[in-house]
Order: C-alpha cells, then structure tokens, then sequence
C-alpha cells in the first residue's frame, strides 16, 4: 500500500531540564512564577516551552530548536521562550501541520506549579492558537531523588500529536 493512502498523523516527544540560578525570574509556560531563583538558559531557560517546542518539531520532522535558536547566537542571548514557541507553531503552519494535542509533565520539588496550570494553559493555548482542551500540564516531584530532588533545576517531558 503507498504511503499516501494512510492518514499522516505522528507523535513527538520533547525533554528539557534547566539548573536554577540565582539572579534569575522563572518563567514556565511563558508565565512568570514568583519564586526566589530563575532557570540558567541561553534564552528565559523556560524548560516547559522548549519540551513543548521540540516535541512538535520532532512531531513535524523538522531539526529541534538548538538548529532554529543556536546557543552561540549571541544576537538571541535572553529571548522570551514565547517567540521560540510563536516561531516553532509558524513553522508548523508552512509545512501545514495541525496540532491535536499536547500532553506535558514538570518534575520539580519547588515551586508548587498547580497554583498557575491554568494561567499556563491558556497563554500557551494563545500562543499556538490551539484550544485550552488540547494542552495538559501535570506536574509531579522527583521524590526528593537526584539534581531535581536535590531542588537544584527542574525538567519536563512532553508529547505532542500532530496531523497533515
């Protein structure tokens, strides 16, 4: 059977971790967090929009964000991870490819996330214009186990569905 005959749906996952730093705001979702130390990155460090960003790239088979955001540009030092995002859904939009959901999951021991899911949610349904129903955010500890348990950064993995 051709290849064209099969629906084109697929699936990415995408990993991000960060250390914390002081000095620092931390930024999940796009969202700040008030907490007393941000996530060291290139960018904002925001761990949660870079899981979601190479999940639909890898979704997308398009190279992850490192290929589009270099970590030796230094022209991009400090960008808000939103404008990853917004380029990440463009370019997804080129090539024609919907998303149909996002599944996420933020491994910290501190800060408590579920106080802001919601605020998170609905910024990065607005970001990629996607609805609110088709993005979930968990978020769970380390158990007080390795770096994280250790509440020295925090990591995220996420899944995103597409279809074209």
């Amino acid at each position: 059977m051709d290849r064209r005959d099969y629906t084109k749906i697929r699936v990415g996952l995408g990993y991000d971790v960060h250390p914390f730093e002081e000095g620092r705001e931390l930024f999940l979702g796009g969202i700040k967090i008030p907490f007393d130390k941000g996530l060291k990155g290139h960018s904002d460090g925001d761990v949660l929009i870079h899981a979601i960003a190479d999940a639909l790239l890898g979704a997308s088979a398009l190279p992850d964000i490192g290929y589009f955001f270099p970590v030796d540009d230094k022209s991009i030092e400090g960008i808000p991870s939103t404008i990853i995002l917004e380029k990440v859904r463009d370019l997804l939009k080129e090539k024609g490819v919907n998303i149909i959901n996002i599944d996420c999951t933020i491994i910290a021991e501190e800060p408590k996330i579920m106080p802001f899911r919601d605020k998170i949610i609905k910024n990065l349904s607005s970001i990629l214009r996607i609805p609110e129903d088709c993005l979930s955010v968990k978020a769970t500890t380390n158990e007080k186990l390795g770096f994280i348990g250790k509440k020295e950064g925090i990591a995220v993995f996420a899944v995103a569905l597409v279809s074209y």
